[in-house]
């Protein structure tokens, strides 16, 4: 971990590219980085790809230390470098995380999807690019899989298959974690599906991440957009079930995306109603139930939908356990964003290989080789994490 002067190099090196950050985004690092306390990050936790016990001291540092690490859904190396950049620069971890479209999106709309092998080869390639170069950003990175739904399991098996061939080799799995999301499905039937898997990921040191209730809204495949309201508020006693069947797995590591209203998307202020007190209590409840001291927090919570939330309900609910939120619309808008704004500087160079205002026969090679446009791509949509960062207290903690 380079600390504040990884931080510099970094800001000197952002402010100089040809494509420059938008105005005020040093000032924004360099304020985030002051109010920073001093790291005492564990020993177990190094540069790059952090799994196993390296993965649990991490969260439980985040729990402690009371911030949350983004979760970015990712669609290419474009947006995996975006996320590990705003990390650097941010001085915290970042977990970055495949969809299952985004998986089949890596390997080529045009691949051969039988059995979700487009899906799972993609997934696994991305996460060998980001095991390839993760360590030179010098930051922890997470690797991560998004909502997987019932129907989509041969999805989460192909990357079972892939992570225990890792682990065979490597003595560790290829990924940190993944996500199961059987919401949908009876609470009986979510649990039993999910200590299953829990038994066969805890061999190899994977973490589980599970979801109650049901997050609004749509997502990468993912339709909940006319779901009863009911479904979107978990009650403390689903949580109690869950971490009560999935403790008892031996060795078993979980986080719980427990439903409070969430919803995927961005909406106008007013038109989601947050309650992350449903977290505390559930927090309190289950600390009762285990006879641990007032105020324990013995549930690693998860924030799905939270694009366009308040910055007070999301440092409320890291206030109750919350160690990752997910990121993804926020971050699309910004990628693309950043392209819309090159081009719309550029245009008069971008009309044709050759002719532009210095001149009719003036190349135009440079502003239309694809890495200027999906470089300011990329410059904005760091920018638009390192403000989530901030807003997570996800600053100056590594």
């Amino acid at each position: 971990m380079k600390g504040l002067t990884g931080i510099v190099l970094a800001l000197a090196l952002a402010t100089s590219e040809a494509f420059a950050p938008r105005a005020g985004f040093a000032n924004r690092v360099m304020a985030a980085r002051a109010t920073a306390t001093e790291v005492s990050l564990p020993a177990s936790v190094k540069p790059g790809v952090v799994t196993g016990k390296a993965l649990v001291d991490l969260l439980d540092y985040a729990k402690e230390r009371g911030f949350a690490m983004p979760g970015v859904n990712i669609v290419g190396t474009n947006s995996i470098n975006a996320c590990m950049e705003a990390a650097k620069v941010s001085g915290g971890p970042i977990m970055v995380t495949f969809s299952r479209g985004g998986g089949q999106f890596i390997a080529g709309k045009a691949a051969n999807n039988d059995d979700d092998a487009a899906c799972i080869a993609g997934a696994v390639a991305g996460a060998m690019h980001v095991r390839s170069v993760a360590k030179l950003y010098g930051v922890p990175v997470v690797l991560h899989t998004d909502h997987c739904c019932k129907a989509w399991l041969p999805w989460f098996d192909g990357m079972l298959e892939a992570n225990e061939k890792y682990f065979a080799e490597h003595g560790e799995p290829l990924f940190s974690s993944h996500m199961l999301d059987l919401s949908e499905e009876p609470l009986e039937e979510n649990i039993a599906i999910c200590e299953k898997y829990m038994k066969r990921m805890a061999k190899i040191d994977l973490l589980l991440e599970m979801e109650l209730g049901i997050t609004g809204g749509e997502e990468d495949g993912v339709d909940n957009s006319d779901v009863d309201s009911s479904k979107l508020y978990t009650q403390p006693e689903e949580v109690w079930q869950v971490y009560e069947a999935l403790s008892a797995v031996p060795n078993a590591q979980f986080t719980v995306a427990a439903a409070f209203g969430n919803v995927h998307g961005v909406y106008a202020p007013g038109n989601v109603r947050l309650e992350p007190e449903i977290l505390h209590n559930s927090q309190k409840f289950i600390a009762e139930k285990l006879g641990l001291p007032e105020g324990s927090m013995p549930v690693k919570f998860v924030f799905h939908g939270g694009s366009g939330s308040s910055v007070e309900d999301i440092q409320y609910a890291i206030k109750g356990g919350v160690v990752k939120m997910n990121i993804d619309t926020d971050t699309q808008w910004a990628f693309w964003d950043g392209i819309r704004a090159y081009e719309a500087k550029n245009r008069p160079y971008l009309q044709g290989q050759i002719g532009n205002p210095e001149g009719s026969g003036r190349p135009n090679k440079k502003y239309y080789d694809p890495r200027a446009a999906l470089r300011n791509g990329e410059v904005s949509m760091r920018d638009r994490l390192v403000k989530a960062m901030t807003d997570l207290r996800c600053t100056g903690v590594v």
